[in-house]
């Protein structure tokens, strides 16, 4: 499995503080649901007093007019609790879910400066957890946990305030409930809040298996392993479930205790109080609204803990969700880059080592050579050599961990990322399509692109054909990944999207590696008198001789050294390795000739 990147640590108590940090984007907001909610809190504590009048000024003594306006005022108050009750949940929804959209942007933009060398390491479905399942996590928390602590605080301190001012000797009773709850609160969320983080981890690790799974699901039926894949899932799952049961474990662990201690304080002030109105010390009405008062003091205790669990559940998430938005993006622009307006042509490595994160070797070792204006130079040489990763340094996809890579004299670093990146044109060995039309896909750089413009390099990509022959034309629906196309005209279409660009520097890295030979070569020469027009500097990275015959030279790569350079006719004469790469790649073509014959 996939090793997760060393992220940036922040405990969980400064994640949940800069949650809400977040909520002054929506402070009128938030403060119109902290007012609602301490209106809330005085109509709930006004409710009992109505109760008490009731009893004692109308039942004890028979009054009907004061029983009738009692019940009145506790119409009104019922009302005003509805009405407040919306207002808090609304307001505190309304925060919630911008605070959310906040993080969702934020993260989804992090995701996108990230460097290739975070991408090489982090998984997909970690990534997708944090910003669907932690995000939502932290919604929640926001939106109803953290509106639940606060009324819960403040009603606690309202009715301890008026239970004191009633009765001191009852409250003291009561009262004793809230510190014992407070410290088995606290101990839940101490001891727990690991046990939340590793729910999240193998929710992520279930999704990873089922990402996986869909995107080869192909390759699983190719290789009969549904029932192998299917085990593994489920062992996955178990181990979640397990872990679900842990948390529900230690919550039934903590909770009973608080209920047992309510059910304790409960039978206290009936006992006691019900002893004091017998002494006459306290009336019937009093004893009516204490008790009222004691289930609104239990109900917070209560809603408190509750909120525990979301809350150390949405610390774990907010962690989680800061880790990725505190990452360290590797390639930044220098103080003072400069925009890359104009190219020359002369490309050159110098002494260019380069080691990929994590790796324990090198992947070029002190590469060195410097290309012509208008030069087309071919990239040749077995797997893994390190052809492609001279690609990526030159756009910097990754930077250099020796030596140095300039364009006409200067260092790529001394340019601005979106001016270098917007000039250097590449068709990647690997085809990615979006979800859309051929149009959309193909004016993906370009999105004002005319259809004449999009015509045109699809055209020189040998795809016009094609794409005319289909029903609704440019127009038609790419599915998803491209399914419907072949893997030809998957990179036909890539290579469309790349020429629609403002390229000064063009880069084919084995782009027609799924194309015939015979398209290939149609491609190749369609290229041929635009790359030389356009481009400064044309690359065109390959495993086939075929495809790099015409250029002006030939860089060959060996286990990342670049060994030899020269025309085709030259290395012919003087590279071994070159003729063996010939000769291989000539028995292979006979071989299938025979094969077809």
């Amino acid at each position: 499995m996939v090793q997760q990147p060393k992220l940036q640590e922040t405990s969980s108590i400064q994640s949940i503080q800069r949650v809400l940090k977040s909520l002054s984007t929506y402070r009128w907001t938030s403060l119109g649901a902290l007012v609602s909610l301490l209106l809330l809190t005085i109509a709930n504590a006004v409710t009992p007093q109505l109760f008490r009048w009731g009893i004692d000024r109308g039942i004890t003594q028979k009054n009907l007019q004061v029983v009738l306006y009692s019940a009145a005022w506790m119409v009104l108050a019922a009302i005003a609790r509805g009405l407040f009750n919306f207002g808090q949940s609304y307001l505190a929804e309304a925060a919630s879910q911008g605070v959310a959209y906040d993080l969702r942007n934020k993260i989804f933009s992090k995701i996108q400066n990230l460097s290739f060398s975070y991408h090489d390491q982090a998984q997909t479905s970690q990534l997708l957890t944090r910003v669907t399942s932690d995000i939502e996590q932290i919604r929640t928390f926001v939106g109803t946990s953290l509106i639940q602590v606060i009324g819960g605080v403040v009603t606690l301190v309202t009715i301890a305030v008026i239970l004191l001012v009633m009765n001191w000797e009852l409250a003291l009773i009561t009262l004793t409930a809230v510190p014992i709850s407070a410290w088995l609160m606290a101990r839940f969320v101490g001891r727990n809040n690991k046990l939340f983080r590793q729910v999240q981890e193998q929710l992520s690790d279930l999704n990873a298996v089922l990402q996986e799974n869909l995107l080869g699901i192909r390759v699983v039926k190719a290789f009969v392993r549904e029932s192998a894949e299917r085990s593994r899932y489920t062992t996955l799952n178990d181990g979640l479930v397990r872990a679900n049961m842990k948390t529900i474990s230690a919550i039934h662990n903590t909770f009973p205790f608080i209920f047992l201690l309510s059910n304790f304080v409960t039978l206290a002030v009936f006992g006691y109080g019900g002893a004091q109105v017998i002494g006459r010390r306290f009336s019937i009405g009093e004893l009516v609204a204490f008790n009222s008062y004691l289930a609104l003091i239990l109900q917070p205790i209560l809603l408190i803990g509750f909120a525990a669990p979301a809350i150390a559940q949405s610390a774990a998430s907010a962690e989680r969700v800061y880790e990725v938005v505190d990452a360290e993006v590797e390639i930044r622009d220098r103080p003072g880059a400069v925009p890359f307006d104009t190219c020359v042509g002369r490309i050159t490595f110098e002494n260019v080592s380069f080691r990929y994160p994590g790796a324990t070797t090198e992947t070029l070792k002190e590469v060195s050579f410097e290309t012509r204006p208008k030069e087309l130079i071919a990239v040749l040489g077995m797997t893994g050599s390190g052809k492609s990763t001279i690609m990526n340094l030159l756009a910097r996809f990754y930077d250099v961990t020796g030596g140095a890579v300039r364009i006409d004299g200067r260092d790529v670093k001394d340019f601005t990322l979106k001016s270098l990146r917007s000039r250097i044109g590449i068709v990647f060995q690997e085809t990615t399509l979006f979800s859309g039309t051929i149009r959309e896909n193909i004016a993906y750089a370009k999105p004002d692109a005319t259809l004449e413009q999009v015509i045109e390099v699809a055209k020189t990509a040998q795809m016009h054909d094609f794409i005319i022959s289909l029903p609704d034309g440019y127009e038609t629906i790419v599915g998803e990944r491209g399914v419907g196309l072949s893997g030809g005209q998957k990179q036909r279409i890539a290579i469309a999207r790349t020429l629609l660009t403002d390229y000064s520097i063009l880069i084919l890295d084995d782009s027609t590696s799924a194309v015939d030979a015979k398209t290939a070569a149609h491609i190749q020469a369609e290229l041929d008198g635009l790359m030389r027009q356009k481009a400064c500097t044309t690359f065109v990275v390959a495993q086939r001789i075929s495809t790099v015959k015409n250029a002006d030279r030939i860089f060959l790569m060996d286990k990342g050294r670049l060994v030899a350079q020269g025309t085709h006719e030259e290395l012919m004469e003087t590279s071994p390795l070159y003729g063996v790469i010939l000769e291989s790649q000539v028995k292979a073509k006979e071989k299938n000739d025979t094969k077809l014959r």
